[in-house]
């Protein structure tokens, strides 16, 4: 039998000084993108299963937790990303004609984890941006996801850069069924390209060629010209390495400390996204600590098919990645019941000083914080002196 007290797998407690750092670097994302202009929602972590699932694909359904709401006897989800709940707020509630920036940070839930050490309780962080169809909106979400890891303390980062038309327009006007294009993009990502052959045996030559040419497009501002010359030379595939082009040399000017790349393989995601996307990464680390793009077709669902880019990433994992700030200093106070003492107390803290007040028969115990004044009494003052 199983203790009580063990919670399931890949679901953990955050005990207080790791709450205290997520909480410092929620706050200061939040503040970034404050000032870019975005406004804070936050949506219900419950929805309507065909809701919540809706436009996201097969990927998004496998991590959803699904459950029967006992007043409705209808399917609920647990939702496993924000951005469709987003997408709905944008299409139903606020209904702007022009342009809505939105930002959001909350827990999601995910049926596995994404990785041996992962939690199945990610704490997601992210922006959008809705009713803007050229690439300042892109360049606008791309800075901001940049600002916002550096505020963070993540200085390395590098951005690799890719489009979902490169794929959309080689297999243009051919039946591959969704399940398909899914082991395509599985195998592309994976740089596999024994699978990636096998499973494009019928499609045409120049697809083929195009599919294995993607396996070795990353790297600096030189795939692009390798794309350009090797890749069929279609509309959707030119228009996105031009935008490719022209995002990653105002990025440059922008962020001269970021290094810029490119992973045209990399699709991740590509069940929603429509145009460019990213992903940030930092040395050290495996996987991308920041992902985002284009996904124009998200409100679609919602009766509001309009332009729409954003970007997201887990503020546990960031946790993980940059050193916690030093707990500020404390004042230790002795408890009493007087009024003088209760005012002065009170006084520092209005002021934004920590007090901690030592309960009785505890006056000997460590305390979790750094207390290098301590409240005491003068006379009839209350005064802070140092310890």
């Amino acid at each position: 039998m199983s203790s009580a007290w063990l919670l399931p797998e890949h679901i953990a407690d955050v005990l207080p000084a790791q709450a205290r750092h997520i909480e410092e670097l929620r706050r200061g994302l939040l503040d970034v993108a404050r000032g870019y202009g975005f406004e804070l929602v936050m949506p219900p972590l419950l929805e309507h299963l065909e809701s919540l699932l809706s436009g996201t694909g097969r990927d998004m359904d496998l991590k959803t937790f699904k459950l029967v709401d006992q007043l409705s006897g209808r399917t609920m989800g647990v939702r496993a990303d924000t951005t469709s709940q987003v997408a709905r707020i944008d299409a139903h509630l606020l209904n702007r004609d022009g342009l809505t920036r939105l930002c959001y940070c909350g827990p999601v839930l995910h049926t596995r984890p994404a990785g041996l050490h992962a939690t199945r309780e990610p704490l997601q962080f992210g922006a959008e941006t809705y009713g803007h169809a050229g690439l300042e909106a892109d360049l606008e979400i791309q800075d901001l996801a940049l600002d916002c890891l550096r505020s963070a303390g993540i200085t390395d980062v590098t951005l690799d850069l890719g489009d979902a038309r490169i794929l959309h327009g080689l297999l243009a006007g051919l039946p591959v069924d969704p399940h398909r294009v899914a082991l395509l993009t599985a195998a592309l990502a994976a740089k596999d390209k024994a699978t990636l052959t096998e499973l494009s045996r019928d499609l045409p030559a120049d697809v083929r060629a195009g599919l294995v040419v993607l396996l070795r497009l990353y790297g600096g501002i030189e795939v692009l010209a390798v794309a350009e010359r090797e890749l069929p030379a279609r509309a959707p595939i030119r228009a996105a390495l031009a935008d490719l082009r022209s995002l990653a040399s105002r990025l440059q000017q922008a962020h001269p400390e970021a290094r810029v790349g490119f992973d045209l393989a990399d699709l991740g995601g590509y069940a929603y996204y429509t145009g460019a996307r990213f992903a940030a990464y930092s040395t050290g680390c495996s996987d991308a600590i920041a992902r985002g793009g284009r996904y124009d077709e998200i409100g679609a669902v919602f009766g509001r098919n309009r332009p729409a880019v954003g970007f997201s990433l887990d503020l546990k994992e960031l946790a993980d990645l940059v050193p916690a700030r030093r707990l500020g200093a404390a004042i230790r106070a002795p408890w009493g019941e007087s009024e003088a003492l209760r005012s002065a107390v009170r006084r520092l803290r209005e002021q934004g000083e920590t007090v901690v007040c030592i309960l009785p028969g505890h006056e000997h115990e460590g305390q979790e914080f750094d207390c290098d004044r301590e409240l005491a009494a003068a006379g009839d003052q209350w005064v802070v002196r140092a310890l």
